[in-house]
């Protein structure tokens, strides 16, 4: 830890002195600013989107207004915003062009959310951390944008931004109020969430906390009882809360510093009914899962003027700890009977910094506009599994299957450090602007002495350090064909390092079977190449959009021979499985939206996204791949109420991995949505909503919740029939 610890200090050295300097010279500027301003991203002459936290032509920019419009308030409802995106229950994670799990980058203010997976037990995840009734804005990137983030960016980008206090304090007011409660009935839910807003001069504050609780999603199946045959979900209740401070202090001269906490908290408790009925006694299998993230963060924010060295700054240090765990027990009906406990964790500790400037400069008769940052963070990643069985008193083969009070992997310290560089450079005044951009990008990880891991059975030693790094340049072309028409192409490349599962997981024992990480992994890398266009304005609009994407050193799990796995022959009967890097994967699809506003208060939209994916070397597709979908809408708004009504359709996934199963084949479907809103004109600032969703009761599959294999029945996996939800916000 030590040696990472120089190394990533050193290398954020240079950030520090930057800021300096440029605190420093943004000092000495001269402004004349009387009233505290949030920051806005600004647009310098000659140039579009250049603010630090403006949207580039790939990104769609969705606003707590649109949030709330569409009744996305946690992650599961996220599919609503867009077709081409998708959230996978199995994994807990976001898919964006058939990549998901930590191919997908999530960041919450400006930091990076882990998605963890313990490789052997289940415990997995990273989004669900988070609360959605905390956003401001919510920013999707489809597709690599390599200069600008590092590691894990191949499918897209999820950024999430939190409420400010300036968000409430609208109109020179001196304090403000949001409060929001709602019911969702796919899981007998129901939410309070209160955030509160107060300045004194150019002190600004918020308080936001947040609760739910409810019980089992729903879904379509209709076998109960006990027993592996069980098709209705498990019963279960959860709650879980959400609190969030915020301080601001903004200084004259266009600075901003800041101090933001965070805890969120989830607790699951579930009867697992389903449960092998020849292994534990029926009903007596409960599990109990938890999710936890907690932040603490300052950040520094500077909206220069005038001649100051840099147009924009911003500068974030942060410690972020993930928790995820997975306590299940029961009654073992089979040897060796009686108690059977397991209390399976895994956890992250990041301590980090992101800084990124932007400056506008005139040279060559072109105006360019540059962005440049680092980001770098130490991480801590650890797992273990504690649990109770009756194997004290004597070993037998059954019992070598237990891997109880032990560590699948040892604690991992590590370092990343990225530096990145874009200009955005204008030409043939502004209707045509090229951006080449540079990353770099640089991780090493360090097994640490681990007492757990030193009494798993497939322990053999300490596996040695891994470290890579990579430049991902990118080269994009705008063109303003007409007026509110842009043309685009862009080349990116990016990459993702492997992380502590699958460079040194080892789950399993001599005399039965084996999973290996393997500490020689490469980096996945990709080329990306995206063309399309963006037209229109809020009224009329849309986007069109064509790529193709080539993945090398993709990482994946396969079943090989002793000898390939360099084990002696018969140690492990059962199978071996290893993490390898598989030659060539590619990915390409089209996406399209298109909206129109009429003047008399009628509007519709429409959106299309098709992907398909492919181990090119084996031949074989991706089942990460969702299946063709379409969404199509009419809406109606006055000034004080609305109504939409929308259809989703889905065509059937049949190009899977394994052709010869129905398992994760899926068919199409075609669901109907309605909601409406009104907003009372005697109570200024109240907001009613509601909505039915699958209004026919259909019954579908999302085909990303399938897991690749398993035991338990497809019915199992199917989404909600018909449900509502109802809410109420308050602003003050």
């Amino acid at each position: 830890m030590g040696n990472i610890s120089k190394r990533f200090w050193l290398g954020c050295a240079a950030v520090g002195a930057l800021n300096a300097s440029m605190m420093a010279s943004a000092g000495a500027q001269d402004a004349n600013k009387q009233e505290p301003i949030e920051l806005k991203p600004i647009v310098v002459k000659g140039a579009k989107q250049t603010g630090i936290d403006a949207p580039t032509v790939l990104t769609e920019r969705i606003t707590r207004k649109e949030l709330q419009e569409r009744q996305v308030d946690r992650i599961e409802d996220i599919g609503r915003l867009d077709p081409g995106i998708n959230y996978s229950r199995t994994s807990d994670s976001i898919n964006i062009r058939g990549l998901g799990d930590n191919r997908v980058l999530t960041t919450i203010d400006g930091i990076r959310v882990p998605w963890l997976d313990d490789g052997a037990r289940g415990v997995k995840g990273g989004i669900s951390s988070i609360d959605f009734d905390t956003l401001s804005t919510l920013d999707i990137i489809q597709g690599a944008d390599s200069s600008l983030f590092g590691s894990g960016a191949l499918g897209g980008v999820v950024s999430l931004r939190t409420l400010n206090p300036e968000d409430l304090l609208t109109e020179g007011k001196n304090w403000g109020s949001l409060t929001k409660g709602s019911y969702d009935s796919a899981d007998r839910s129901w939410n309070i969430n209160q955030a509160l807003a107060a300045r004194a001069n150019n002190t600004y504050i918020l308080f936001q906390g947040g609760y739910r609780a409810g019980d089992e999603r729903e879904n379509m199946g209709d076998i109960g009882g006990f027993g592996a045959t069980r098709t209705e979900k498990n019963p279960a209740e959860y709650d879980q809360n959400n609190l969030l401070f915020k301080l601001h202090q903004h200084v004259d001269g266009g600075h901003r510093f800041g101090f933001t906490a965070e805890r969120f908290d989830l607790d699951e408790d579930m009867d697992k009914y389903n449960a092998s009925t020849g292994t534990y006694e029926a009903g007596s299998f409960k599990e109990a899962k938890t999710r936890k993230r907690e932040r603490i963060s300052a950040t520094y924010d500077y909206d220069g003027s005038g001649d100051a060295w840099l147009d924009q700054a911003s500068v974030i240090l942060y410690w972020q700890r993930l928790t995820q765990g997975d306590d299940s027990s029961a009654w073992r009906d089979s040897a060796p009977i009686g108690v059977y406990r397991r209390d399976n964790t895994m956890e992250e500790t990041d301590v980090g910094i992101n800084a990124v400037g932007l400056k506008a400069v005139e040279f060559g008769g072109y105006t360019h506009t540059f962005k440049f940052g680092m980001d770098g963070y130490l991480s801590s990643v650890k797992q273990q599994a504690l649990g109770e069985d009756n194997c004290d008193i004597a070993w037998t083969f059954t019992c070598s299957f237990l891997h109880t009070n032990q560590a699948e992997m040892p604690k991992v310290e590590g370092g990343t450090i990225g530096l990145f560089v874009e200009d955005q450079i204008s030409l043939y005044d502004d209707r045509l602007r090229i951006t080449p951009g540079l990353r770099f990008d640089w991780y090493e990880r360090n097994p640490q002495d681990t007492p757990l891991y030193e009494v798993n059975p497939g322990f053999t030693g300490y596996p040695p350090d891994s470290s890579d790094s990579k430049f991902s340049p990118k080269l994009r072309a705008e063109w303003d064909a007409a007026d509110n028409v842009i043309l685009y192409a862009q080349w990116a490349q990016a990459f993702r390092a492997p992380s502590s599962t699958e460079l040194y997981m080892t789950y399993g024992g001599p005399g039965t079977y084996i999973n290996f990480g393997n500490p020689d992994l490469k980096p996945e890398t990709s080329n990306g190449f995206d063309i399309g266009a963006k037209f229109g304005d809020d009224q009329f609009g849309g986007s069109v959009s064509i790529y193709n994407n080539y993945y090398k050193n993709f990482i994946d799990t396969v079943s090989m021979t002793a000898a390939e796995a360099g084990v002696p022959p018969g140690m492990f009967p059962m199978g071996i499985t290893k993490y390898v890097n598989r030659g060539h994967v590619q990915i390409y699809g089209a996406e399209a939206k298109a909206h129109y506003v009429f003047s008399n208060g009628w509007k519709t939209w429409g959106g299309i996204a098709f992907a398909q994916g492919k181990d090119t070397d084996e031949d074989v597709y991706l089942n990460s791949i969702p299946a063709l979908k379409g969404v199509l809408g009419v809406g109606y708004a006055t000034e004080t109420w609305g109504a939409d009504f929308s259809m989703t359709a889905a065509a059937a996934r049949n190009k899977v991995e394994n052709p010869d199963s129905d398992y994760n084949k899926t068919p199409g479907y075609t669901l109907f949505d309605i909601t409406g809103w009104w907003e009372p004109e005697q109570f200024k600032g109240m907001r009613i909503q509601a909505g039915v969703y699958n209004i026919f009761d259909k019954k579908y599959w999302n085909a990303l919740d399938i897991p690749d294999s398993g035991s338990v029945p497809k019915d199992y996996f199917t989404e909600p029939g018909r449900t509502f939800k109802i809410s109420m916000t308050q602003r003050f």
